[in-house]
C-alpha cells in the first residue's frame, strides 16, 4: 500500500513540474524577446524548478503561474504567442512599458484572464476579436497605444454577457461608429476617440 501511495506521489509531482517548467518555458520565451535594460527580470532564470521563484511571477498553491506584474519597468519588444499556454494566468500586468508590436492571437486562450493591462505601450495593428473569448475578464485597459481599425463588437458584448467592468480604449487610432441601442435597456454612452484619427 506504501508503495502504491509513494509511486502516485512521484507520479503527481512529475506531473506538476513538467507543468511548471512548460510555463516557465514560455516565459522564458518571452524573456528571450525583451530587451531589460533595468535587469528587472534577472531573477528569470531558465535552471530554477519552476517560475514561481521568480521575481514578478506569482503562482496558486499548485505552482502555477496566476500573475505577471510587469508594469512600468522600461521593458521593449513583444508579445509572444507562448503567453497563451500560461492557462492559470488571471493578471497580466505590463503597462507603462515600451512594447510594441501586435497582441498575439494565443492570448484569447487564457480564458481564466481576469485583468489585461496593456495600456501606455506602442502596441499597434487591430484589437483581435478573439479577445470577446475572454468572459473572465474584468478589467481591459488598452488606452495610450498605437490600436487601429474598429473596436471588434464581440470585445464590446463583453460589457453585456461577461464580467467586464472596466473597459479603456481612448488615445488610439480607432475608428468606427456606435450605433444607439435604446431596446436593450442598457444606457446609450457616448465614446470619443482620439481627434487626430478625424484629421
Amino acid at each position: 500500500m506504501f508503495i502504491r501511495f509513494l509511486v502516485c506521489f512521484v507520479f503527481a509531482v512529475a506531473i506538476a513540474s513538467v507543468d511548471c517548467n512548460s510555463e516557465g518555458d514560455a516565459l522564458i520565451s518571452w524573456k528571450l524577446k525583451l530587451v531589460d535594460p533595468n535587469g528587472v527580470l534577472q531573477s528569470w532564470d531558465p535552471t530554477f524548478v519552476n517560475p514561481c521563484t521568480w521575481y514578478h511571477v506569482t503562482c496558486n498553491y499548485n505552482n502555477s503561474v496566476t500573475r505577471v506584474d510587469l508594469g512600468n519597468a522600461g521593458l521593449s519588444g513583444p508579445l509572444v504567442p507562448q503567453l497563451g499556454t500560461l492557462a492559470n494566468l488571471q493578471y497580466l500586468e505590463v503597462f507603462g512599458n515600451n512594447l510594441t508590436g501586435t497582441i498575439p492571437i494565443a492570448i484569447a486562450n487564457l480564458t481564466k484572464l481576469v485583468s489585461l493591462d496593456l495600456y501606455q505601450n506602442q502596441f499597434s495593428g487591430p484589437i483581435p476579436e478573439s479577445l470577446g473569448n475572454l468572459v473572465s475578464l474584468s478589467f481591459l485597459r488598452l488606452n495610450s497605444n498605437k490600436f487601429s481599425g474598429i473596436l471588434p463588437v464581440k470585445v464590446i458584448q463583453l460589457v453585456r454577457y461577461g464580467n467586464l467592468r472596466i473597459l479603456n480604449v481612448s488615445d488610439n487610432q480607432l475608428a468606427g461608429t456606435v450605433h444607439r441601442k435604446t431596446t436593450s435597456g442598457f444606457a446609450v454612452t457616448k465614446i470619443i476617440q482620439d481627434p487626430r484619427v478625424q484629421q
